[in-house]
């Protein structure tokens, strides 16, 4: 556990990488193989930071041999769920059905389910909800786009979807909770997001679950960053006091890459 950025309160840095769409469960093996050998070098201290993994549901199970059998100091989850827990909805995975695969986190909200798969505020709710039910940790993504970056309201568009998100959960779950902020705006558009814009918004939202459940709960919500994360930008984000950790998604597929990533403790050693 680690308070060198985060004031008063232990909030164990979260570097989470979701692999989308990518890679095939052999892959997927063969990726975390690599990854698992490239943070066993003696030279880093990977104790204080937790690794996670989000494959494809169909790796999940090779995922879940590898670590349990390997031991390895790496948790995964999935990049979905239903918010039902059984029956006739084709298609859709249980967060029972991740429970029982080992999984630690679920994705909820990721700007791509949110876009292409019009999943609303109320039906992401519901998920979230699903989540705790089975034992799960979500991972709650809000952000907001291009236009309403331009016009001013991108705090309050991301608070709503916030509030949102949360409403109807106890505050030991908010606790519980991760929040993943995605600048959307910044993501195939040219723009750029920094560590200033990272910070603006991870406040921002702490500042309202401190409103919503108080500000000792706040303060041990995880909030992590997800905008084209790389290795030379991670320390520089996490420097930020309200950035506990990373949301990585194409650096993930890369072993060498996303270990450096992992690795940014060292960096903030030479900054």
């Amino acid at each position: 556990m680690t308070t060198s950025t985060n004031g008063t309160f232990d909030r164990t840095p979260l570097i989470a990488g979701n692999w989308k769409m990518n890679m095939d469960h052999v892959q997927g093996i063969t990726l975390l193989q690599k990854l698992a050998w490239t943070l066993s070098d003696a030279k880093h201290d990977y104790s204080r930071t937790e690794v996670a993994v989000f494959p494809a549901f169909t790796g999940l199970r090779g995922v879940q041999t590898l670590v349990q059998g390997d031991e390895l100091k790496i948790v995964y989850g999935g990049q979905d769920l239903s918010p039902n827990d059984s029956g006739a909805f084709t298609g859709d995975i249980s967060g029972q059905f991740l429970a029982k695969l080992g999984c630690s986190y679920v994705l909820v909200g990721h700007s791509e389910r949110r876009t292409i798969h019009h999943e609303t505020d109320d039906v992401l709710n519901a998920k979230t909800k699903a989540a705790f039910r089975h034992g799960l940790t979500p991972v709650l993504c809000v952000g907001e786009g291009l236009e309403i970056r331009q016009a001013g309201t991108h705090v309050d568009h991301t608070l709503a979807q916030l509030r949102a998100g949360v409403e109807g959960l106890t505050p030991e779950q908010a606790a519980e909770l991760v929040v993943a902020y995605e600048p959307v705006w910044a993501i195939g558009t040219g723009e750029v997001a920094g560590p200033d814009d990272a910070q603006e918004m991870c406040a921002a939202i702490r500042a309202e679950l401190s409103t919503l459940f108080g500000a000792d709960v706040a303060g041990k919500t995880r909030l992590l960053y997800g905008g084209s994360v790389k290795a030379n930008n991670a320390a520089a984000i996490l420097k930020e006091r309200d950035v506990d950790g990373l949301l990585v998604g194409g650096a993930s597929l890369d072993a060498a890459e996303f270990a450096n990533i992992v690795r940014f403790e060292s960096h903030l050693l030479t900054d």
